[in-house]
């Protein structure tokens, strides 16, 4: 059997024909066309989202190389790596922090043990997702710190923490102020500098 879906990104009319019937798994996953979404899947249901805008990018960017300089060299940041939670939950955070020795092993999916910090910047087709589920399941499966960054209102920064099997409430940090955070190490930075120009 065969599903469809039409992602926004497709000109009406045209659609992506995928492998397997929902619920998905992370093998039919793998066995998707690599046709400029990304694919992820929370309990067997297919989550689309189109390739990131500039902006979105830019704050990855930033992000990754003010974790890179502060970084202990056990530890790596690395952007957009495939995480498989389950055989039915697959997810593709937009940058994560590892112990270096997993990135070592050169293993295509990276599994929750390996995570340290999950990151999502918000989009407007992601909101939902980064805000509630994607917070949930990074906490059911026992990834110690979730960042989410809101481009729309500053840049701001809302940083959970792991209590128990729950996050505890976010911890906002605004534009225009510093960020002092010690998980999973010490790092400091003024949200506004993922999205200021250079010069």
């Amino acid at each position: 059997m065969m599903a469809t879906t039409e992602p926004a990104t497709e000109p009406k009319g045209e659609r992506t024909v995928l492998q397997g019937k929902p619920p998905f798994t992370v093998d039919d996953l793998l066995r998707f066309p690599d046709d400029g979404n990304r694919y992820e899947l929370f309990n067997g249901s297919l989550l689309v989202s189109p390739s990131p805008v500039p902006m979105h990018q830019l704050a990855i960017a930033r992000l990754l190389r003010i974790l890179e300089d502060a970084a202990p060299l056990e530890l790596q940041p690395l952007p957009e790596v495939n995480l498989r939670v389950g055989p039915r939950d697959f997810f593709i955070p937009d940058l994560v922090v590892v112990p270096t020795e997993a990135v070592e092993t050169n293993e295509p999916m990276f599994r929750p043990e390996d995570v340290l910090l999950a990151v999502e910047v918000v989009s407007p087709s992601t909101q939902g997702r980064d805000r509630h589920l994607k917070r949930s399941a990074y906490a059911a499966a026992g990834i110690p710190a979730y960042w989410r960054i809101e481009l729309d209102d500053g840049p701001s920064l809302h940083v959970h923490e792991l209590a128990g099997d729950e996050y505890k409430p976010a911890e906002r940090h605004e534009a225009g102020e510093t960020a002092t955070l010690v998980v999973p190490f010490g790092v400091s930075f003024d949200p506004a500098a993922l999205l200021r120009r250079r010069g």
